[in-house]
């Protein structure tokens, strides 16, 4: 009886090992090219004379890189991972997304999605070969526009 179950379990162990699929690959942003992201909207910004700070979040919400410049405002860590949280979540800019929900008072109900999510100017996603696989958000400077283009440098570094 051991002899018929060990030959059989022989015999069985390739077939099962022939059926396993490959593990599924997904595209993710290294943590080396969010922290020169990160970086390069910092100095962005710093060249224009705003101390803001800039955060990059993965597609699973998780915060890559989190970067505060000397004396930038206290509120400007959480501003910039919400922007960042919010564009990795919805796949597009945040400044494009107020601008949804404002022209559409029925998506209103999108602010309250997830408490992390801040739906103003200056997050943008972070896409490579067209598939979003972070964002990046930029809080501090005097609006959403120049947050925006400090986060847009950091996507060209």
């Amino acid at each position: 009886m051991i002899r018929t179950l060990a030959l059989t379990s022989a015999l069985l162990v390739p077939l099962a090992a022939g059926a396993q699929t490959t593990l599924p690959t997904t595209p993710y942003l290294p943590l080396e090219l969010a922290t020169t992201a990160a970086q390069a909207a910092v100095q962005a910004c710093a060249a224009e004379g705003y101390a803001v700070s800039v955060a990059v979040v993965a597609r699973d919400g998780a915060t890559k890189a989190l970067l505060k410049a000397d004396n930038s405002g206290p509120h400007t860590g959480g501003s910039a991972t919400g922007k960042a949280f919010t564009s990795a979540a919805m796949g597009r800019d945040t400044a494009g997304l107020a601008e949804f929900i404002a022209s559409k008072p029925a998506k209103s109900g999108m602010r309250d999605m997830d408490e992390r999510m801040v739906i103003q100017g200056g997050g943008l996603p972070v896409k490579f070969n067209n598939v979003l696989v972070a964002g990046i958000g930029v809080g501090g400077a005097p609006n959403g526009d120049i947050d925006a283009q400090c986060a847009l440098a950091g996507l060209k570094a």
